[in-house]
């Protein structure tokens, strides 16, 4: 089996694409090359060739006409093409491919169509983006390592992000049933205490009566107190953590709050932390009642 994209510079679309082909195919053999003999003969072609068809495994957007847009108007690009015939395979749930689709394939075929999916706020600086860091690693004219070289470092490190993201929507569906769950469950609706670090917020901030979210912290141990914004996409909180706490620490924060174990509050005060979940609440109950 051999899979061949281009040689030369390449981006994230068919990074990612060439990545995920080797979910299904492991053992394949990888090749970098723009000679039309080795595309022609290839078992699969992806990001060259002019042709997408995937009954004969080819998965490039370049001909004329491109490979066709989403019904939200997002052009294909490889990795996209490449999902939409195996992402489900891939997945083993259609709602975990769904959700990687929209959380990763779409953006980055949007961004290699040159399908720009946010407005800038600043002229003269722009987010800092995965293309950003292929860019950074791309060698120059001064550097020993080929651009092949660098494919291939960074074809495992793109598996590896692949992995974690059809892991996490994998469980995805199945946490924010415990999600909905606390929320139903939760004797006072205005603060919802989570055991595990759940992806709460687009169910959470559904419903009107939440201000906080009390959940560990699954790498410190300590236990986060978290506002809620007034909806998923909103870039504004129902309520901030109070004033005289912002940018305090440890003896100071639990001078200020009267609560032992009171670690930390965010000078944003969008987010503080305890030692402990009765301090945690203590905390999300003094900032619901100022």
């Amino acid at each position: 089996m051999k899979i061949v994209t281009h040689s030369g510079s390449f981006h994230q679309d068919e990074l990612f694409a060439v990545a995920a082909l080797l979910f299904i195919f492991p053992d394949a053999e990888v090749i970098r090359t723009r000679n039309d003999a080795v595309i022609k003969s290839a078992d699969i072609a992806v990001d060259v060739g002019g042709i997408d068809d995937p009954n004969k495994e080819r998965f490039d957007h370049h001909q004329e006409g491109g490979a066709g847009k989403r019904a939200n108007g997002i052009p294909y690009a490889s990795f996209g093409l490449v999902w939409k015939k195996y992402g489900e395979i891939i997945c083993k749930s259609p709602r975990a491919a769904d959700l990687v689709d929209k959380k990763m394939v779409q953006p980055i075929d949007g961004a290699d169509c040159g399908y720009m999916l946010y407005k800038p706020t600043h002229t003269q600086v722009s987010p800092y983006l995965f293309d950003n860091v292929l860019n950074a690693l791309t060698p120059t004219w001064r550097d020993k390592e080929t651009i092949d070289e660098t494919f291939f470092e960074l074809l495992p490190f793109a598996q590896i992000i692949l992995t974690k993201e059809i892991q996490k929507a994998q469980y995805f569906f199945e946490d924010i049933e415990s999600v909905k769950k606390a929320y139903k469950d939760a004797p006072n609706k205005q603060i919802i205490v989570l055991e595990h670090s759940y992806p709460w917020k687009s169910i959470i901030s559904n419903h009107k009566e939440p201000m906080f979210v009390v959940h560990p912290d699954q790498n410190t141990g300590e236990w986060v107190i978290a506002c809620i914004k007034k909806n998923p996409r909103s870039p504004e909180y129902r309520k901030m953590l109070p004033a005289s706490w912002a940018g305090k620490k440890k003896t100071a924060l639990e001078e200020v709050t009267g609560v032992k174990g009171a670690e930390f509050c965010h000078n944003k005060r969008f987010i503080a932390k305890a030692w402990t979940k009765e301090a945690a609440l203590a905390l999300a109950q003094l900032a619901v009642e100022e």
